[in-house]
């Protein structure tokens, strides 16, 4: 019964959210279709240097005469001239900060939808000369490209905004939902107006104000929205939020009253006291509770905002702009409507990682950035129009290709995980797997930390088939596969990891898959390693096996046949030599207590033999398998030091000290030669494979003059249980 009831909830979902598309595409069709039909003048438009309208092409035979003519205004049916220029009627009011200006705006486009419902016009230009003109639809390709794309975004953000609210009901998605359906609004209001018309298109008297209240409604409630994540119980967050509204009411009630002066000022100044609002809100919800979303958010609250401060800047620099770069600086308002509107947009789906959104919402921040600046250094140096746009065009496409990759670091928290540095620990967990077992599952979680540096790591039982990322992206499931050779219960299960780089950024769908093929490229490597092993196995059985058959037997015969006693013991210790070096090679595993009984055996009878004395010392915490890599690497390494103190130091003492503590290793070796300044020693192959087998098991070697006299030599392996 609760699988039908659930299946029942997701059926009208579905209902819903495409009744919700069907609204949102036919509402763009009909508002397309409504301006495709109003009337619009056959004859294009350019903008002079002095800000007055030059004819620049059409198609109707009764004014090709007049291209190329100066407008000096439209006659109406009553006698009345209406002076036009590119300034009055390039952009929308919501972008003027002078009220005298954006109220003559209005009055003007008012007066010239009046003057066509009246009747036929006239155009009249300064040459004198005056044309009859009647008007006809534009048609749908007279919308502009800008028009569909804008229009576009706005129906997908439109659609966004429900799908939040209906994939996860509560009350931050319903603030969500608030945001996005105001800016696919403001995407509307500004797609209307980039259509290229001399007419305005039934535009109100009161769009400038819908406008800003539609901004004004977005940053209260991004201000709400941040005041709701965790406060440690503190309630002056939502008291602020509560004021927030009612500042956003008060400025409502004096703009729509006409009581306020300088209403744009106003607008601008709690739109960005908004952004600072979101900025502390967020940086406390941080400190009491490190999630990655809040620092994602709280990037995202800081480049909108300084976008906006930036283009604030620039609106109230336009009028001292010359009046032929006026149009020009419309450009900005509109890029920042898409990529704010962009922002919004890309806000669920950071997890999921939408590149395409991404590089959009990155492309129009720079663009608004780029276009800011540029009218800035426009009013101050007055260059002109033609200048202005290319500094503009380069500054915005140099400023995206060099500042791409940083900018998304710092504002998605991304980053380039090394090829070097995970392979390191894989390497380094695939031994630690084949070495321990039991451990393996553990060791799995340790190689994901090491990778995506997690604030904190769990297990859970359950199986997935693949990795995949949860709660908005603050935690990542993997599944942890069975890694050892026989069935280990403690090896299967899931691993959670939550809040990637402590805490600085959320998972995404790349560390999904990224987290697949490490798991996959584990597994690769110890079946690798297993295989490899079992061929090692067998050839070193063989090669024991022929030494003690060949060797063996050839230096047993000689020892019977040795002239002397001396012969004859030195004979028997290079049998004894390769018993054990033969018993070595045949077993897989030996414990470290046996091969230290062994190693200070064959150290004892070599340094015996050379008139050299021995002082041995080796301490252990716990008595860990070698493998036959580790056995073979330590005994090759203690004899070629003590070769080394015995043939070119001249050594009579020589002191061995071993310690395992914990998993770490130290093997210290000092005589009392005549070796002095190591540092300036020929690394042949002596000293060279020393090296090359101490690195092999993971660890280093450092020699260094000796106080009295002769050399000390230290040998330091950190994860001696976890080498092969």
């Amino acid at each position: 019964m609760p699988d039908a009831v659930s299946l029942t909830g997701i059926a009208w979902r579905r209902r819903l959210l495409l009744g919700v598309v069907i609204v949102g595409c036919l509402a763009v069709f009909f508002l397309a279709r409504w301006l495709a039909l109003a009337p619009e003048l056959p004859i294009q438009w350019r903008h002079a240097s002095s800000g007055d309208l030059i004819a620049d092409g059409t198609a109707s035979p009764l004014l090709r005469p007049f291209i190329g003519a100066q407008l000096d205004g439209i006659r109406t049916a009553t006698g009345d001239t209406l002076p036009l220029s590119s300034g009055s009627l390039a952009h929308s009011p919501r972008w003027l900060a002078d009220d005298a200006t954006r109220d003559q705006l209005a009055h003007a486009r008012q007066h010239l939808a009046e003057a066509l419902a009246q009747g036929p016009l006239t155009l009249a230009f300064t040459d004198g000369r005056a044309v009859d003109v009647t008007t006809q639809p534009r048609g749908y390709l007279g919308l502009g490209t800008t028009f569909w794309l804008m229009s576009s975004l706005a129906l997908l953000l439109f659609i966004v905004a429900w799908i939040v609210p209906l994939v996860q009901p509560q009350p931050r998605s319903a603030l969500y939902a608030i945001m996005a359906l105001a800016q696919s609004g403001q995407l509307m209001l500004a797609a209307v107006a980039s259509v290229p018309t001399l007419i305005p298109l039934g535009v109100h008297a009161d769009e400038a104000l819908w406008r800003i209240g539609l901004d004004l409604l977005t940053g209260a409630a991004i201000v709400q929205s941040a005041a709701w994540h965790p406060m440690n119980g503190a309630t002056w967050p939502r008291w602020l939020a509560g004021a927030n509204w009612v500042a956003m009411g008060v400025y409502a009630l004096l703009a729509q009253a006409d009581l306020l002066a300088h209403e744009w000022w106003w607008a601008q100044a709690l739109l960005l006291l908004n952004g600072l609002l979101c900025f502390v809100l967020l940086t406390h919800a941080y400190r009491v509770e490190p999630h990655p979303f809040v620092l994602v958010m709280r990037r995202f609250s800081i480049v909108t905002t300084a976008t906006l401060g930036l283009l604030t800047l620039a609106v109230a620099w336009t009028p001292m702009l010359p009046t032929g770069l006026q149009p020009v600086a419309a450009v900005g308002p509109v890029v920042w409507n898409v990529f704010f509107a962009s922002v919004v947009l890309l806000v669920p789906f950071i997890a999921r990682s939408r590149s395409v959104m991404r590089e959009f919402a990155m492309l129009a921040g720079i663009s608004t950035l780029a276009t800011s600046v540029d009218l800035l250094f426009v009013a101050v140096f007055s260059l002109s129009q033609f200048t202005s746009l290319t500094l503009s065009l380069f500054l915005a496409l140099g400023t995206y290709a060099a500042l791409r990759q940083w900018l998304l670091n710092q504002m998605m928290g991304a980053r380039v995980v090394t090829t070097e540095r995970v392979f390191q620990h894989l390497y380094r967990i695939a031994r630690e797997v084949e070495a321990r077992p039991e451990r393996a599952a553990d060791c799995l979680v340790n190689l994901l930390s090491h990778v995506f540096e997690p604030l904190d790591t769990s297990r859970l039982d359950g199986r997935l088939r693949h990795s995949r990322i949860t709660h908005n992206g603050a935690v990542l499931l993997v599944p942890i596969p069975k890694l050892t050779a026989t069935p280990t219960p403690s090896v299967e299960g899931i691993a959670v990891l939550r809040f990637a780089e402590r805490g600085k950024r959320l998972f995404s769908l790349e560390d999904a898959r990224l987290a697949d093929r490490v798991v996959e490229q584990l597994m690769r490597a110890l079946a690798h390693d297993r295989a490899v092993e079992r061929g090692r196995s067998e050839e070193r059985t063989r090669i024991a096996q022929d030494l003690h058959d060949d060797i063996g037997a050839r230096l047993l015969t000689l020892m019977y046949k040795a002239p002397n006693k001396e012969m004859e013991d030195y004979v028997r210790h290079t049998l004894q030599d390769l018993k054990t070096l033969t018993r070595g090679l045949a077993s897989r595993q030996q414990p470290l207590s046996l091969a230290s009984a062994e190693w200070k055996t064959d150290i004892a009878h070599r340094l015996e033999a050379a008139g050299c004395e021995l002082a041995w010392h080796f301490e252990q915490d716990a008595d860990m398998m070698l493998s036959v890599v580790q056995w073979s690497s330590l005994t090759r390494i203690l004899r070629e030091l003590v070769s080394n103190g015995i043939a070119h130091a001249k050594a009579h003492h020589i002191d061995v000290r071993g310690q395992l503590l914990q998993g770490a290793f130290t093997l210290v070796i000092s005589d009392d030669g005549i070796g002095r300044d190591p540092a300036r020693w020929s690394h042949g192959l002596g000293l060279g494979g020393i090296r090359k087998r101490v690195k092999l098991l993971g660890g280093t070697v450092v020699w260094r003059e000796r106080e009295e006299r002769g050399i000390v030599c230290t040998v330091t392996i950190p994860h001696l249980g976890a080498t092969a």
